[in-house]
């Protein structure tokens, strides 16, 4: 190997440039960027326009010089990779009006992906803007310095870039309308985990429109006019498009590399392409999904940095397989986090897997010690072998550590018997004797063993029984069941006699956890129980979720 060319930095590109560099001090190594940066925190862009990362220098992780002089790589930035011929090794260039051509032993493709601006009408306004890279960021900081706070800016799509910049907004005094085309906000979780981030939105002045899909822009003099698919017609003074992004393979088709599921670079394990010669990384590649199988296309930076350095070690001989993308995200939205790890339900389902789901709500650390606040978490299971699929968390505090045990217990392929066998750190400030990854354990567990029968919010309505809420008086006052029989857990014991002894139950408390002391002593008792996971709490997100509105 005497010449490595990669086309594109930031994660991928500059961390295989870097890791090559340490593995072979001989190599070539030649860095063409079509931009002015080669490594840059696009992550932390909405996080300067809310001026919580106050100096612009702190985004650019590498300059091309340091990086150059660190590494010894060629870097030439504003050097635009057009065209690449397999069979002869080459990559023709353009930069400053000029064309040349660039031998390589190996190629590295990490050109990205690029974000998505609908094809409607009048989206060319120079009001309507993107939100992907530095000079992006910089567009919407100068456009914001002509936008007065009497009128609402717009945010299409309601994702991680979309929720982030519209926090940032909100934080800077705009008036912020969000508009997405679906029922939820953040589609890579359940509609039942995304209720609580859209009652945040709205208590902090969002102006949220679910099942608004964008359908033209009219440019006026002062403002724009946005067109939605409710029949409403809104003025807005600039939008922001957050509607997701788009692999570059322009390179890679015109190079005749195969294209997989949703065009983005086909690769296998060693993330070469299909040309043995020519390796690709980032978020223009296909992975596999760790937990299905199956191929997809989860675009994340922290992924993009262990593909560089795995290709890296690959074009030095050091021959290293990637695992595959598990999709580890978490997103602040306001005073909450939403994070998830592993398959979803709705993949689940699309890939005809079998699983079972539960719901606690657990708090994140010690009840009794001040400031004590519930992780909603969701976690998807084998029913075979309790093997873990998948979960989701939502709340104002630990829920990146309870996330982050989670990824690490699905890529050792633990079960929910391992989450009840979790020992994990534990003082009154920071946890639980019971850890809230333990409870859900315990929960799995209970289910598995046929300790609890589960079930859940979406088969309530059709449940042929008996309905039974054990909460205390005080809390029926948010509202309970239809046709729902009140016996407090405590006093369950000496007024069965209420219950038809003919008929199964259904029980709930508010978050389930007392529904199982009510189930256990019910069967024992003779009754067929079910327990409602999650509680009454889980069933109000998810009627709101099949509502789309609060």
């Amino acid at each position: 190997m005497k010449r490595v060319v990669i086309i594109g930095g930031v994660a991928g590109g500059a961390s295989a440039a870097a890791r090559l560099r340490r593995m072979d001090e001989s190599v070539e190594i030649v860095l063409l960027e079509r931009g002015p940066y080669i490594s840059f925190a696009n992550c932390g862009l909405p996080y300067h326009i809310s001026g919580e990362i106050s100096a612009r220098e702190d985004l650019l992780v590498q300059t091309p010089e340091r990086f150059s002089k660190r590494f010894n790589v060629d870097v030439r930035i504003h050097h635009e990779a057009i065209e690449i011929d397999p069979k002869e090794h080459r990559v023709v260039v353009k930069a400053d009006g000029q064309v040349y051509s660039l031998n390589y032993d190996k190629l590295l493709l990490s050109p990205g992906a690029s974000a998505i601006k609908p094809n409607l009408p009048g989206m060319d306004d120079a009001r309507v803007l993107l939100l992907r890279s530095l000079p992006d960021m910089d567009q919407i900081i100068a456009q914001l310095q002509h936008v007065t706070k009497d009128r609402p800016i717009a945010v299409l799509g309601a994702g991680f870039i979309g929720l982030e910049i519209t926090e940032a907004l909100h934080q800077l005094g705009y008036c912020v309308m969000l508009i997405e085309a679906g029922a939820q906000v953040m589609a890579s979780i359940d509609p039942e985990m995304a209720s609580p981030l859209h009652r945040t939105l709205r208590q902090h002045g969002i102006d949220l429109r679910l099942n608004s899909a964008l359908k033209a822009v009219r440019p006026q003099t002062e403002e724009l006019v946005l067109e939605l698919s409710s029949g409403e017609s809104v003025d807005v003074s600039m939008l922001i498009c957050a509607v997701g992004v788009r692999a570059e393979n322009q390179l890679a088709q015109q190079a005749g590399l195969v294209l997989g599921q949703g065009h983005s670079i086909q690769v296998n394990q060693h993330l070469q392409t299909s040309d043995p010669d020519i390796y690709a990384v980032g978020d223009a590649i296909e992975v596999i999904d760790w937990v299905t199988g199956q191929p997809a296309s989860i675009p994340l930076a922290g992924p993009a940095n262990r593909q560089g350095r795995i290709a890296a070690d690959n074009m030095a001989g050091r021959e290293c397989e990637y695992r595959g993308t598990q999709g580890s995200s978490i997103c602040r939205v306001f005073d909450l986090a939403v994070a998830s790890t592993g398959a979803s339900e709705k993949r689940l389902k699309a890939q005809q897997i079998a699983y079972r789901k539960l719901y606690t709500h657990s708090s994140q650390h010690a009840g009794y010690y001040p400031g004590a606040q519930p992780i909603h978490l969701k976690l998807l299971f084998s029913p075979d072998n309790g093997r873990l699929l998948g979960g989701q968390a939502v709340g104002k505090d630990g829920v990146d550590k309870r996330i982050d045990v989670l990824a690490l217990a699905l890529q050792a392929q633990m079960s929910v018997y391992d989450l009840e066998e979790l020992e994990l750190c534990y003082a009154p400030p920071y946890g639980s004797a019971k850890d809230p990854l333990n409870q859900a354990g315990f929960v799995a567990v209970n289910w598995l063993e046929g300790n609890d029968e589960l079930i859940y919010p979406e088969q309530v309505a059709d449940y042929q029984g008996q309905i039974l809420d054990i909460r205390n008086e005080a809390e029926l006052q948010n509202g309970m069941l239809p046709n729902a029989l009140h016996i407090p857990l405590d006093e369950l014991r000496t007024r069965m006699n209420e219950l038809n002894p003919t008929l199964p139950i259904m029980v709930y408390c508010q978050v389930g956890l007392r529904g199982h002391v009510a189930a256990r002593m019910l069967c024992q008792s003779g009754w067929k129980v079910v327990n409602l996971t999650g509680g009454y709490r889980t069933y109000c997100d998810w009627q709101q979720s099949q509502q789309g509105e609060l």
